[in-house]
């Protein structure tokens, strides 16, 4: 059974502890930014950051209301990623059966820059980056080497509020669904995004849009042919309301 990380917006503060444990225990190398308007840094999923707390800001009338949203690798059941990786290197990308990590490994070199956008694009996340210095692809990989010794991501260790949190995959659904219902009273739109699809399950109390552009896979938006591919071969959904579905 894979393992599962459930990831509860509502209870985000924005913190970035996840954010700035995730570059630690990767030692990745610090990004040279600026100010853009936003107190999201960096502004996007980049090589030495695979995890990016993003802010959206929304007026509601009078009212202002943040949107926090952890972005990182969705670690799919059946990744697209994968399948487009595996037509031009195998084992580029691989996908450990015990933990439902999905890894880039260092045979992602050999991909040529076309094949590496293939690979990108094949992506309804818009997750996979390339370190220029290496070639290599790199994105979050659930820190499976901390999770095969029997220890959380460096992520969801950090977390002070539950927003992050990890466990079996049935366990972490139970969860999830419960704090769905539990939300549903005071947010009609709350959802969970890809539950059947996907090992980092997202709790919205909003739509998608309103946190980031591929929070999940637009519903009737169009599709590359690369994407379309992945869906039509593999169990990928929109988002769904689960409470919907029972």
């Amino acid at each position: 059974m894979s393992k599962v990380v459930f990831v509860d917006t509502s209870r985000c503060t924005a913190c970035r502890g996840c954010q700035v444990a995730c570059k630690e225990w990767h030692e990745l190398p610090a990004n040279d930014t600026r100010q853009t308007g936003s107190h999201q840094n960096p502004p996007d999923l980049n090589p030495y950051n695979y995890k990016v707390v993003r802010f959206s800001e929304h007026l509601d009338g009078d009212t202002v209301r943040w949107y926090f949203f952890p972005d990182q690798c969705r670690h799919c059941e059946e990744p697209p990623c994968k399948m487009e990786a595996d037509e031009h290197v195998k084992g580029a990308v691989v996908r450990d059966g015990k933990t439902g990590a999905v890894i880039f490994t260092p045979k992602s070199k050999k991909l040529s820059a076309a094949a590496f956008e293939k690979v990108r694009k094949f992506c309804p996340y818009n997750v996979p980056r390339r370190n220029p210095d290496t070639g290599a692809m790199v994105k979050c990989s659930m820190c499976n080497e901390r999770v095969v010794r029997g220890m959380p991501p460096a992520c969801v260790k950090v977390c002070p509020t539950g927003t992050m949190n990890f466990g079996e995959r049935t366990d972490m659904l139970a969860l999830a669904k419960k704090r769905l219902q539990e939300l549903k009273a005071k947010h009609p739109k709350a959802r969970l995004v890809d539950p059947d699809s996907v090992n980092v399950i997202y709790l919205l109390i909003d739509e998608p849009a309103r946190y980031y552009e591929y929070a999940a896979v637009p519903e009737g938006g169009p599709l590359g042919r690369q994407q379309f591919l992945a869906w039509l071969f593999s169990p990928l959904k929109k988002s769904v309301d689960t409470v919907a579905r029972g």
